[in-house]
């Protein structure tokens, strides 16, 4: 059996409200293992991106663990994984825009301490992974939006993560171009070996993980 590349275990996050505390996390506990796809599908405001953001060390639960797989270290405390033990994929793309796409890729290896040249490599080979050779060296606002969520998937897989966490990738894209996106994540994750965390609100887009969870109530469940 695959080995664990993220486990996380009674999470607890809440947070101050007019009507006092709410609870969006309650013992939550997760297993990823290498290769494979989970998604995590729930109604807005039902903690998923909470959860998202925690898992990759982005922000700190009140209570729990949790542990990502650092190559060269072993499962290591998300901070420490940034980059390197976790890619993040967010809804808005987050891309740099006055850089090229290529630039915006290889950046994201120069800051984890690849030199440029290998960087440069990596960029070029991933932007080919996702269709995107011949638009390399334009800028984000030259990109439709289609574009700049592969992009951004590529910037996220640069570096060779072993978990990439999704947060409602397609979120701001139109039907058909969040069909390709998804079908272009899931086919580069499968290629490539990382584990995949999907948060969505799409019950279509869940079914296609390999494992999927509903997130109601502060309850992570089997769906």
């Amino acid at each position: 059996m695959p080995d664990s590349v993220l486990r996380a275990a009674g999470l607890v996050r809440s947070y101050a409200s007019p009507a006092g505390p709410l609870c969006v996390l309650n013992g939550v506990s997760l297993d990823v293992r290498a290769g494979e796809s989970v998604s995590v599908r729930g109604s807005s405001g039902s903690g998923k991106t909470t959860l998202l953001q925690i898992l990759g060390g982005l922000d700190q639960p009140d209570a729990g663990v949790v542990e990502v797989l650092l190559p060269g270290l072993g499962l290591c405390p998300p901070r420490l994984a940034l980059g390197r033990g976790v890619g993040f994929v967010f809804q808005n793309y987050q891309l740099m825009p006055e850089l090229t796409a290529q630039e915006n890729v290889a950046l994201a290896a120069r800051i984890a301490g690849i030199d440029a040249a290998e960087a440069a490599r990596r960029a070029g080979e991933l932007l080919g992974q996702v269709g995107l050779s011949a638009r390399a060296d334009h800028l984000p606002s030259k990109l439709s939006g289609g574009e700049c969520q592969r992009v951004a998937l590529a910037r996220a897989l640069v570096n060779r993560p072993p978990v990439l966490l999704a947060d409602e990738p397609t979120g701001n894209l139109d039907e058909r171009t969040a069909e390709e996106v998804m079908s272009l994540m899931l086919g580069v994750v499968a290629t490539l070996g990382t584990a995949l965390v999907l948060v969505t609100h799409s019950r279509e887009f869940a079914e296609r993980a390999s494992r999927r969870y509903v997130l109601s109530g502060g309850v992570l469940s089997p769906a």
